[in-house]
């Protein structure tokens, strides 16, 4: 089964709660929560609050996706706010292992996220101990952006690693998917996909998100 997960930095958060009823109503699986710090990235975003009071209006997962710097000093408290699955990036911190094992002693489902400039091969001493992992199919930090074409040969790499080593993670895209790509990096090895701009930009996210349901 294919996971579609609207990115809530897309939604218009002045009506977030008709925004979230809208694509849960239409089957989301996930609300895919971007975290920014302003230093892995240049934006600024959300912090534990509110996390914790979407966690209380939701009536589906949270899907946090930490672009923060030294994600080991503040990861567990995402969890600890609700979110269920949890993924850092791999590229902003050296404690990857250690990271994911105090994740899953919460409670949470955790994995890694990789930049474009990331190879695939720097999964390798973690792809044992994770539940996801994220593609990122456009450089981090800012929504509407275009999909970087080598990401699709990634998510082929990413899906050879995992069915070798760890079959029952998770691989997740995120950035520039919408109905001329969706399809495509499904075949490619893709089983959770996260999109913003192609749910909320066009002002109905719920038709948006049956319309590319519908694609699959």
């Amino acid at each position: 089964m294919i996971a579609l997960a609207p990115s809530l930095l897309s939604a218009d958060f002045a009506r977030i709660g008709e925004e979230i009823t809208a694509v849960e109503d239409a089957r989301a699986d996930y609300l895919h929560v971007d975290v920014m710090d302003g230093q892995f990235v240049p934006a600024i975003t959300w912090g534990p609050k509110i996390v914790r009071d979407l966690h209380r209006m939701a009536r589906i997962p949270l899907d946090c996706h930490l672009m923060i710097e030294e994600p080991e000093r503040s990861a567990r408290v995402f969890c600890e706010a609700g979110a269920s699955l949890v993924t850092f990036h791999l590229e902003a911190t050296t404690h990857a292992q250690g990271l994911l094992a105090d994740l899953h002693a919460t409670g949470a489902r955790a994995g890694v996220a990789i930049c474009p400039q990331t190879p695939v091969a720097m999964l390798e001493d973690v792809i044992d101990d994770c539940d996801i992992v994220l593609v990122m199919s456009v450089n981090p930090g800012r929504s509407g952006q275009r999909f970087i074409p080598r990401a699709m040969e990634k998510l082929r790499q990413a899906r050879e690693l995992i069915d070798r080593r760890n079959p029952a993670c998770l691989l997740e895209v995120d950035g520039g998917v919408g109905e001329s790509n969706l399809r495509d990096v499904v075949n490619a090895g893709a089983n959770v996909v996260v999109m913003g701009s192609a749910v909320f930009d066009g002002g109905d996210p719920g038709g948006a998100l049956r319309r590319l349901r519908a694609l699959l």
